[in-house]
């Protein structure tokens, strides 16, 4: 049986498979280069929660295998170890200049991801790409990396290989070189190669599309979150659906004065900070009847309690912002997206679910209600059509509602008879 995916990231060596109970379980397994050489560290399993998985093999297990890698000498992949004119300085170069320093944490951790998957590529001498010359890597080698890189094996509980693609992983590992080139050939003018072996690759995207949420899961999502004490994941799940915002307007920017102030009591501001637009929705309609009956009594009621700050945090302890914040105006969402994969597998719903499918729900609901561009474009504070339907997924009730729209203009127009 195939995994699902899962929003969730795993670290190096950390696989998750299907138990004979039906759960899912968290290994760590040994490469087999590593064994081959004569690694002592041992597979481990991990049990079946996410978050003592990731603990134990980021703090007890990897650490272990590196100083075993390294012979307790620091990684190769370190600014201070790295030898000049390698893959490994590169990376470390460009990590040293602000370009990369500025970055979000999620941006950061997405390079690292593709700079672990590029560099710690291992050749057939034995040796990891990363301690190759730059002069040494070219298109042609790139090219066959990527092909090597894009199909993944992992072996099932039943001992059955399984083959699957990770085209958007190697995307993202590949336009992280190339970035990184691109930033150290102009910090160290003459001392790269000139062609830049990571552009200009051809790649294609992944036709895979953001999971949708349905308005069932929704609903299963938002009770599963007030059962399990978390009544702020509820609301903001609705928001996201109705309101058609990213998690970053509602958790790090959404503010207590943005709803129903004084001065518009019956509004509400939305700002998208991705997008730098902002707005106001009105809540009720012309006959004064709300327009969003239950998201509005649930902030009317966290109103009521609140004096100012953020309208949304978390609920337990000192009621603190969902989002840390390791740099000014850049929130760091980590912790939030494992309490929401947390709500979603208790709620038994599909496991490639994330926060972002309840936006796209809302989003694919407003195309089966035929709703125009413009209305949508109002609603989702776009500013061009082009990127709707990344976001309204077609869906066959849409099909049945224009083919009858055609039938009926044809019906208008006199070319059939009823």
């Amino acid at each position: 049986m195939k995994p699902p995916r899962s929003a969730l990231p795993l670290p190096r060596y950390v696989e998750r498979k299907p138990l004979k109970n039906g759960g899912w379980g968290y290994f760590f397994h040994v490469p087999s280069w590593a064994r081959k050489a004569g690694c002592t560290i041992e597979n481990a399993p991990l049990g079946t929660d996410y978050n003592a998985a990731v603990s134990r093999a980021e703090t007890v297990l990897l650490p272990a295998f590196d100083a075993w890698r390294t012979a307790g000498a620091p990684s190769a992949s370190t600014p201070t170890a790295a030898a000049f004119g390698r893959l490994d300085w590169m990376f470390a170069e460009y990590r040293a200049d602000r370009r990369y320093t500025k970055l979000d944490p999620k941006s950061k951790r997405n390079h690292e991801v593709g700079f672990k998957l590029v560099g710690g590529y291992i050749l057939k001498d034995g040796a990891r790409l990363g301690e190759k010359r730059l002069s040494a890597i070219d298109t042609a080698l790139t090219d066959d990396l990527y092909e090597k890189l894009l199909i993944l094996k992992i072996t099932d509980a039943k001992g059955n290989v399984i083959e699957r693609e990770r085209r958007t992983t190697v995307n993202h590992a590949m336009k992280s070189c190339r970035r990184a080139w691109n930033v150290v050939a102009r910090r160290h003018p003459g001392k790269l190669p000139h062609v830049n072996p990571f552009a200009q690759m051809g790649l294609r995207s992944s036709n895979r599309e953001t999971p949708t949420a349905t308005y069932e899961e929704l609903l299963a999502f938002r009770a599963k979150a007030v059962e399990l004490g978390l009544p702020s994941l509820c609301t903001a799940a609705l928001i996201g659906w109705e309101w058609l915002q990213r998690e970053t307007d509602i958790f790090a920017t959404f503010d207590v004065s943005h709803y129903r102030p004084k001065e518009r009591p019956n509004m509400v501001r939305v700002v998208d900070e991705k997008t730098k637009q902002e707005g106001w929705i009105p809540l009720l309609d012309d006959a004064g009847a709300p327009l969003y009956p239950e998201l509005m009594a649930e902030l009317d009621a966290i109103k009521r309690d609140r004096i100012g700050g953020l309208m949304l945090c978390r609920d337990w302890s000192n009621r603190g912002p969902w989002p840390t914040w390791p740099k000014p105006d850049q929130p760091d969402f980590t912790h939030l997206s494992r309490k929401v994969k947390e709500v979603i597998r208790a709620a038994g719903l599909r496991d490639v679910l994330s926060f972002t499918s309840f936006r796209h729900g809302g989003f694919t609901e407003g195309g089966d209600a035929e709703l125009t561009d413009r209305e949508m474009l109002a609603q989702g504070r776009h500013t061009t059509v082009k990127v709707l339907p990344k976001y309204t997924k077609r869906t066959t009730r849409q099909i049945v509602n224009g083919a009858k729209k055609r039938r009926a203009a044809r019906t208008k127009d006199g070319h059939l008879s009823e």
